[in-house]
């Protein structure tokens, strides 16, 4: 798991366990710069702005009760 690691500090860790074991990106990861930390070689990049940081929706569930008439 390389943590909050720079571009450098992955690319290096990366070449460190030359495919080894799987490396893990995470930590300050986001769409502007996955394609980066992509290119660093790693295996796996976790973004966790997809579950901690979704914009809200605001829906409504209304149910209406209609009462049958005779």
């Amino acid at each position: 798991m390389l943590d909050n690691f720079t571009l450098d500090e992955m690319k290096k860790a990366v070449e460190l366990v030359n495919h080894a074991v799987e490396v893990e990106a995470s930590g300050n990861v986001s769409l502007d710069n996955v394609r980066g930390i992509a290119e660093t070689g790693v295996d796996f990049i976790s973004i966790g702005a997809l579950t901690h940081s979704p914009k809200a929706l605001d829906i409504s569930l209304k149910v209406v009760h209609l009462q049958k008439t005779s």
